[in-house]
């Protein structure tokens, strides 16, 4: 080979995708063959990145929306001089690889989030290019553009199928995102087939409708057309920029290029021999010759972008010194230094204060007094800020004109926001917070659980938290999501009963930055509870004794959270005057309460009291893990009703005459 070609490039990518996926007997071939010639030009011409250094902060983001075709990234990390080997690309789709089935956040250098959940990736891509805008409108001044960098996306069919693609991209068009561009595989070819039997919106003409600026019909094998709309792309700043690829599937398969069959199956030996014959690729498996790397390697050019971009933030930083420690600290993730202070004496003050107010309400306290000293606070609502109680008084949103802001009004786009939020969160700089019903969260469930996996720090504000909502019915009124909420690995679910539970659960969360925290708040006001300052302490724990009987030996342990919380304070209060040893543990977050040490869990739960009750408006099931085979849940294991709240509280049997009545049925 004596001369490097764009085809040799694109054809590197294709040789190292069809042998890791006949190695791994498993894998999707087909997207990365057909958009290889998109990514060489893309990376060789355009991306701005430093192999070395994977975390720069003004890099460029790529994100593989449609990450089935998860060899297309790996190779493309490989080739560039990511520390990404050859045997890692051959451990594709293998326990414990760096290569897993999808790209992963975390595995992988180079992988700016995990996607295959389609749709999730473009959307993580309105949420890097939000976090981008916004950074840019705050930091940059005149002859410092210390924030100026692209996020680039790879969708296909799939992922403009998914409803959560037009949730994003509508609001992408909206926010006029000139610094996201996306480019679509349209090679006509799913899981089932051509997709013509099933899809056939006009696209273009969908994303034009939100705003988008759209290239129309590139062929996605011409390297020239392919470089030109790319061009054209960064042109254009007040709007995003779809791309529209024509492309084959599978490109260079003989014979099945263009079919299903090579969207998600090995080729098989010999046709890999025959494609690699037809691509004038003669050799053998994982081979690449060394000109072929030395013409992908990217990390002199990264790191040559890296220190002129450093040269400028250091003249940056030489004028505006308090911008730029600012910045550096939003960058690294690092709260202010007086942050705990000022946290714990807020949270003192409310115990003191004894405010009987919704926990929506105590939320949106907790934010006025928080938000104040952390700027990077990003907050928003899908379309129910006046009921999620989302805006403080230093809330500005963010629009087009005008990205130096703190809110995004998301509109009704439960699943979008919580997915741009995960992308915001991955770029840095900022600790999103979105809102919308408890009820709702179903609709963002995927991207619930993808916050958890990838172990991001975002915040979900659910209120309406129970049957306590009242007349809107059994249509708004969750039953078991607190508790299915609870099910997700690495997913902590706070249910404070009063002010000063939530001002604890908004501190830890904003600590927390190895996983996602949500909150269920309570439309109706509820109590403050007593406490001594041990008790407040202990709120962090998870779960904690609030009311203990006289001689602290009880014999009777009853467990609740949120509004049931008073019910069971109520009812142990008139046991205990009737002579019994009633115990009342506020257990606000299960999970962290799951976490503390054995000697404390054995203090407020000890093993020797087995007459345990838990009270909980919701589905009863997870409560036997803490009551036990003997005790009793007291909860609802139905759907609720439309009345007035203390109706259905009584309806449905959370009444002090009803608690105690379980607790003196237990003997």
């Amino acid at each position: 080979m004596n001369t490097v070609t764009r085809k040799d490039l694109a054809n590197a990518i294709r040789a190292l995708s069809m042998d890791a996926v006949q190695k791994a007997k498993s894998g999707h071939p087909g997207a990365p063959m057909g958009m290889a010639d998109i990514a060489q030009v893309l990376w060789g011409d355009f991306m701005k990145h430093n192999p070395n250094n994977p975390k720069w902060w003004d890099r460029d983001r790529f994100v593989l929306s449609n990450g089935h075709g998860s060899m297309l990234i790996y190779s493309l990390l490989h080739l560039t001089g990511y520390d990404l080997s050859i045997e890692d690309i051959k451990q594709f789709r293998q326990l414990h690889s760096r290569t897993p089935g999808h790209p992963e956040y975390g595995y992988t250098p180079g992988v700016e989030t995990t996607t295959g959940p389609l749709g999730q990736g473009i959307t993580n891509g309105v949420g890097f290019a939000v976090a981008e805008k916004a950074l840019a409108a705050h930091f940059n001044r005149p002859g410092h553009e210390i924030v100026d960098h692209y996020t680039y996306v790879f969708l296909g069919d799939g992922c403009m199928m998914e409803g959560i693609s037009h949730e994003a991209c509508s609001l992408a068009g909206t926010l006029g995102l000139g610094k996201l561009i996306a480019f679509y595989d349209d090679n006509g070819i799913s899981i089932d087939g051509e997709v013509e039997g099933w899809f056939t919106d006009d696209t273009p003409a969908r994303f034009e409708a939100y705003g988008w600026h759209v290239i129309r019909d590139v062929d996605g094998h011409d390297a020239d057309a392919i470089y030109k709309a790319v061009e054209a792309a960064r042109a254009e700043s007040g709007k995003p920029t779809l791309i529209c690829c024509k492309t084959i599937i599978g490109y260079g398969s003989p014979n099945k290029q263009g079919k299903e069959e090579c969207h998600g199956a090995p080729l098989g030996e010999e046709e890999i021999a025959l494609a690699k014959k037809q691509l004038g690729w003669p050799y053998g498996p994982f081979e690449v010759p060394q000109e072929i790397y030395d013409a992908w390697d990217a990390r002199a050019d990264g790191a040559k972008a890296e220190a002129e971009w450093q040269a400028r933030f250091d003249a940056y930083k030489a004028e505006y010194p308090e911008l730029a420690a600012e910045f550096e600290r939003r960058m690294n993730g690092q709260l202010p230094a007086d942050w705990d202070e000022k946290a714990q004496a807020y949270i003192e003050q409310t115990q003191k204060d004894m405010a009987k107010v919704a926990t929506r309400k105590a939320s949106q306290m907790a934010i006025e007094a928080y938000a104040p000293n952390l700027p990077e606070l990003l907050g928003g609502s899908a379309d129910l800020a006046g009921s999620n109680l989302t805006l403080w008084s230093g809330s500005k949103g963010i629009s087009k004109d005008d990205a130096d802001g703190n809110y995004i009004f998301y509109g009704v786009r439960e699943f979008g926001m919580a997915a741009i939020m995960n992308g915001i969160c991955l770029h840095g700089g900022f600790i999103p917070y979105g809102a919308t019903f408890l009820i709702f969260s179903e609709y963002a469930r995927n991207a619930l659980r993808m916050s958890a996996l990838m172990k991001q720090g975002t915040i979900f504000v659910f209120t309406h938290d129970s049957i306590g909502l009242g007349e809107d019915g059994p249509t708004h009124q969750p039953i078991e999501q607190t508790a299915t909420l609870r099910m997700i690995p690495n997913m902590q679910i706070w249910r404070p009963c009063d002010a000063t539970e939530t001002a604890v659960a908004w501190k830890l969360a904003v600590d927390r930055r190895d996983g996602p925290t949500c909150f269920a708040l309570s439309r109706q006001g509820l109590p403050a509870m007593a406490r001594t300052a041990e008790q407040v302490a202990d709120i962090a724990r998870g779960g904690y004794v609030l009311l203990e009987p006289e001689g602290g030996k009880p014999d009777t342990i009853l467990i609740a959270t949120g509004s049931e919380v008073e019910l069971a304070v109520n009812a142990a209060q008139q046991l205990n005057a009737e002579g019994g040893k009633v115990r009342v543990v506020s257990m606000p977050c299960p999970q962290v309460f799951d976490a503390q040490d054995e000697a404390y869990r054995e203090s407020v739960l000890p093993a020797s009291v087995s007459k345990r009750v838990s009270v909980e408006a919701g589905v009863t099931d997870g409560w036997y893990r803490y009551v036990g085979c003997q005790g009793k849940t007291i909860g609802l294991n139905r759907f609720g009703e439309s009345a007035p709240a203390g109706e259905l509280f009584k309806e449905f049997g959370f009444t002090v005459e009803q608690v105690v009545e379980v607790v003196k049925s237990l003997g």
